[in-house]
């Protein structure tokens, strides 16, 4: 398919902690598949090389291309000096997807402020500023379309207790459905998509540590537990609900939700 031929997308989020489909390479790499010019960005650059390598590749077959940019979502400047350069690069941004998010143990007892606030930053003062400043392009263009990356931690309880991070999950989607109506009227839509527990390089690289003692093997096997599904997703299957969200096949959907967990959130034990 070819759905976003020309069409300029900006993915935050676009590195991974290690190899494997991490949600924002996949995003960036299916994205370049389908035809886009995609400026991925990172907090470091470095996390980015597979993602640039993978997408490159795909580049040879499509009329897409990537670029990276470091970028700390968390600052308002940060963002707002990529935006431009999209701005001063292809004079437009069709697609916006805020992806950046990450958990941090503990509830109200156990967790400090510090961290408190920095999930806070993290993972809803991120998607807030993406917002910010995409939102006044997309409206003088008449188009366009944004899609945030929430959680089923902010849906229900998905195994530990995790407040900063299922508190702001839910803000995401509750920001999502506001903007939509928001902007509804000047032909900007509005979605989330939200992945459930996923084989993404984020379990080996740190949640096995903080959760498993280190062993990968017992924490996926605690989270297939969860699964009705006899297989658990990654990164790909996040990427795939974005561009249909993100494209014009999903013209008439704003303001909503699309859950990708394998029936994890709807089971009863």
């Amino acid at each position: 398919m070819a759905r976003f031929i020309n069409k300029v997308v900006v993915v935050s989020g676009a590195g991974s902690v290690g190899p494997g489909w991490g949600n924002g390479r996949a995003i960036a790499v299916q994205m370049v598949e389908e035809g886009a010019h995609v400026l991925a960005l990172d907090r470091e650059l470095a996390r980015m090389d597979e993602t640039l390598s993978l997408a490159q590749k795909a580049a040879l077959t499509s009329r897409g291309s990537i670029e990276a940019m470091a970028c700390d979502v968390t600052m308002s400047e940060a963002i707002k000096a990529c935006v431009d350069h999209a701005m001063a690069r292809w004079g437009r941004i069709d697609v916006l997807v805020n992806n950046v998010g990450g958990s941090a143990a503990g509830g109200p007892v156990e967790m400090s402020e510090a961290v408190w606030d920095a999930q806070i930053d993290h993972n809803l003062k991120s998607v807030f500023l993406g917002c910010k400043h995409v939102l006044p392009i997309m409206a003088a263009q008449g188009a366009g379309a944004i899609v945030n990356i929430a959680s089923t931690s902010g849906m229900r309880w998905t195994g530990a207790a995790q407040v900063a991070y299922a508190a702001t999950k839910a803000g995401v989607i509750q920001l999502g459905k506001v903007v939509a109506v928001q902007y509804a009227k000047q032909g900007i839509r509005v979605n989330t998509v939200v992945p459930g527990q996923l084989h993404t390089p984020m379990v080996e690289t740190r949640l096995a540590g903080q959760r498993a003692g280190g062993d990968v093997q017992s924490l996926l096997q605690a989270r297939q537990a969860r699964i009705p599904l006899p297989f658990m997703g990654d990164g790909r299957d996040t990427a795939r609900a974005v561009l249909f969200l993100a494209s014009d096949e999903a013209r008439f959907i704003t303001g909503s939700e699309i859950v990708v967990d394998g029936g994890m959130s709807v089971r009863c034990d």
